[in-house]
């Protein structure tokens, strides 16, 4: 294989195919120049299309790195074959504001910094802090420029100051497990609420406000059928995959999901 991918093969039917041209033309640049490469954090929906779009071929070494294991949001590392991929150059960053009046999400964390100056491909994982704020897994770039400096998350004043990962309060890394549950549909709010573990009724306003994603894609229809295979993402709290749907003699559906 030379330097020249595939582009047309590679690409057929792609659900990020801008992404992913970017992406192959990284890795044309590992492959002829022997160097490694690694691109920005990418949304886990065109990281997991990539690896497996790339990962067969034979000359090219991929590896992904998000600052901590279990990071959603990961850059992805391209080498060749016998080479090791490079180590991005991560930072955290600590977003510190009095939040107890006017409480913030993810999104509008997000929005702040972008506000601040900071592009998608310097932002990985991002969580919460209760009224104090934020923490995130960002490129050493962004965080020497924000080091020390102050913005806004919607009515909040806050400011910004790197940190090594280290001294982070990481996310707890969730163990897989398997959940059973019998239901009388395959509605997404039914299926959700028994394996996350909230109310249908909280499922249900999560779905429309645009907090679950099915398949990594933005859902907003509680009545959303499942089926085998279906993965149900829900902001800071895991995945959720179906796995095996049988129906019952009383025309119910036992459902099997493992919760990750």
């Amino acid at each position: 294989m030379g330097a020249k991918l595939p582009h047309r093969d590679l690409l057929a039917g792609s659900r990020h195919p801008q992404a992913l041209e970017d992406l192959l033309t990284l890795a044309e640049t590992a492959l002829r120049t022997w160097e490694p490469q690694a691109s920005g954090f990418l949304a886990a929906a065109v990281r997991e299309e990539a690896e497996a779009r790339l990962g067969g071929l034979s000359e090219l070494n991929l590896a992904s790195e998000g600052g901590f294991q279990g990071a959603e949001r990961r850059c992805l590392l391209l080498a060749r074959a016998g080479s090791e991929p490079p180590a991005p150059a991560l930072l955290g960053l600590e977003i510190s504001g009095n939040f107890l009046f006017d409480p913030a999400t993810v999104a509008d964390m997000v929005a702040g910094l972008e506000r601040a100056g900071a592009a998608d491909g310097d932002l990985g994982d991002l969580w919460l802090r209760g009224d104090r704020g934020a923490q995130a897994i960002v490129s050493a770039a962004l965080a020497a420029r924000l080091d020390g400096r102050e913005g806004l998350v919607r009515t909040v004043p806050v400011r910004f100051e790197a940190r090594p990962i280290g001294e982070l309060s990481l996310p707890s890394l969730r163990k897989p497990r398997e959940i059973t549950t019998v239901e009388a549909s395959l509605r997404l709010d039914a299926l959700a609420s028994a394996g996350f573990g909230l109310s249908r009724n909280r499922m249900a306003a999560l779905i429309r406000q645009g907090a679950v994603r099915l398949d990594w894609q933005l859902v907003t229809s509680p009545s959303r059928e499942l089926a085998v295979g279906a993965r149900v993402q829900l902001a800071e709290k895991g995945e959720l995959v179906i796995l095996a749907i049988d129906p019952t003699r009383r025309e119910r559906f036992r459902i099997l999901m493992e919760r990750r």
